[in-house]
């Protein structure tokens, strides 16, 4: 299972190509515009979520509400495309035009990708780079990750996620709720956080880095039950299934880090503190009493919950702009100012949630029989007893 993503931020829109999912899989559109709209929500987002209204179309691969076992093709439409049309058309510019447009930008924003995509492909005006770069890209990723998550909840796998942290606030809970209740205290947060006395620190941090011209970042984490075990392998790197976690998790804009169960901690701790030890009872099979591994052994699941966290950096656009360099002139000058949030944490951690569901769905189909969405079904179940009995 894979898919592709195009469009610019401020293109006409943005779309992806799914393809390998299983035939006979319920979804619509508003399982996907659910997810989308949860994206677009949280403390210390900027003007463009009042623009956008992100909504999907279907194009093709599902009919009257069932996947067809063809390439699903998504869209969403960019509302702000009718103010950038002569920007951002695709027909060409006549000189005047050009000259008028008035809007090349020279001066590459230090955190971005402007300056090394443009060294890459050559481009003098580094708008090329920064539409692509632009975390808008990720609306379409949570919409195919909408689509996993439909895949997994057939399945009986669930997906949730809260902030951790955010510019040094950290939330303070001594042991998780169930992943229903995750995911109604999180909806109900404005920065997506299980501790409501942290909540009101964080979205302080944020206004007052906002106040400042500045921006922060945080810790997400993303907790996933009902897994089988089993899924993944040890055989080969490219089929360990937490290294793909890994770097989809690192893929997103604005992430550096990544770690599983007590992650970095284990650096610190003698190995009888670290390992689960393996118990079994007649009515669940084997289990571990801790998940201090945050459900991997060997690039496996072993049927406890996923617990992955992701680290990501304050978003390098801000309102009073670091030094740089023009690259006409070669001249020092303030970074170019684009519109942008000063904290996106709260959206990042809707964003892991789709790329990890994405992984594991993607890892599964890759495993079990999947062409018919009832045969998939049927497999996972299969493997839950014979994990149980063995």
């Amino acid at each position: 299972m894979r898919y592709l993503t195009s469009g610019e931020s401020h293109g006409p829109q943005l779309t992806t190509i799914i393809e390998g999912l299983p035939a006979g899989m319920p979804i619509l559109a508003e399982d996907i515009n659910n997810e989308l709209a949860r994206r677009q929500k949280g403390h210390g987002r900027g003007r463009r979520m009042q623009i956008e209204k992100d909504t999907v179309q279907i194009g093709s691969g599902v009919r009257h509400g069932y996947t067809l076992g063809s390439p699903v093709a998504l869209t969403v439409e960019n509302n702000d495309w009718k103010h950038w049309t002569k920007i951002m058309g695709q027909e060409p510019l006549g000189d005047q035009e050009q000259a008028e447009m008035k809007r090349v930008i020279s001066r590459p924003r230090p955190g971005h990708a402007d300056l090394n995509g443009a060294i890459k492909y050559g481009h003098r005006d580094m708008r090329n780079v920064l539409e692509r770069s632009s975390a808008r890209e990720t609306t379409v990723r949570v919409a195919a990750g909408a689509v996993a998550k439909k895949l997994l909840h057939l399945l009986g796998i669930e997906v949730a996620s809260h902030v951790v942290e955010i510019g040094g606030v950290k939330s303070n809970y001594s042991s998780y709720p169930s992943i229903s209740k995750i995911q109604e205290i999180t909806e109900n947060s404005p920065v997506r956080s299980l501790d409501p006395i942290a909540e009101k620190e964080m979205m302080k941090a944020i206004d007052d880095a906002k106040e400042n011209g500045d921006s922060i970042g945080g810790v997400v984490e993303v907790i996933v039950e009902g897994m089988p075990p089993g899924v993944g392998s040890y055989v080969h790197y490219d089929r360990k299934l937490d290294a793909k976690i890994a770097s989809s998790i690192v893929s997103i804009n604005a992430f550096k880090g990544v770690e599983f169960g007590i992650g970095f901690e284990a650096a610190r701790m003698p190995g009888s503190e670290v390992h689960d030890e393996i118990a079994w009872d007649s009515e669940q099979g084997y289990y571990r009493k801790t998940n201090r591994l945050g459900g991997f052994e060997g690039g496996m699941t072993t049927g406890m919950p996923i617990v992955v966290r992701g680290v990501m950096k304050p978003i390098p656009t801000l309102y009073k702009p670091l030094q740089s360099v023009d690259i006409e002139t070669k001249e020092p000058f303030s970074a170019s100012i684009e519109r942008s949030d000063s904290c996106a944490v709260p959206a990042a951690a809707v964003v892991a949630e789709s790329v990890v569901a994405w992984e594991i769905a993607s890892m599964i189909v890759s495993q079990f029989y999947a062409d018919r969405m009832d045969a998939l079904i049927e497999q996972i179940n299969q493997q839950r007893e014979y994990a149980r009995e063995f």
